[in-house]
């Protein structure tokens, strides 16, 4: 990331601004902050008397959570189109 150009643009999550710097594209950190906006109201509108910090970090853990539902599901894929390359190879061979 060194060698990348750094873009700095500032976003607004949960009625603050805040200033994002990285090497994704504009449209990239506004669609994440967005998200990360949507989902954090989602959660407020479940358990109201969050403040803003348990609610960021519950936030957090659910995204958290959703991200490794996902890597799992993306490992098991990966798997079975091993297992289906595997097989048609072995029937290649026959």
């Amino acid at each position: 990331m060194a060698d990348e150009e750094k873009t700095r643009l500032t976003v607004d999550i949960y009625n603050r601004p805040y200033t994002v710097v990285g090497s994704e594209s504009e449209s990239q950190v506004q669609l994440i902050a967005s998200l990360v906006d949507q989902k954090m109201k989602e959660i407020n509108a479940a358990n109201s008397t969050l403040d803003t910090t348990s609610l960021a970090v519950l936030t957090a853990v659910n995204t958290m959570n959703d991200y490794m539902k996902l890597k799992e599901d993306y490992a098991s894929l990966l798997g079975s189109i091993r297992n289906y390359k595997s097989n048609q190879k072995g029937k290649k061979k026959k």
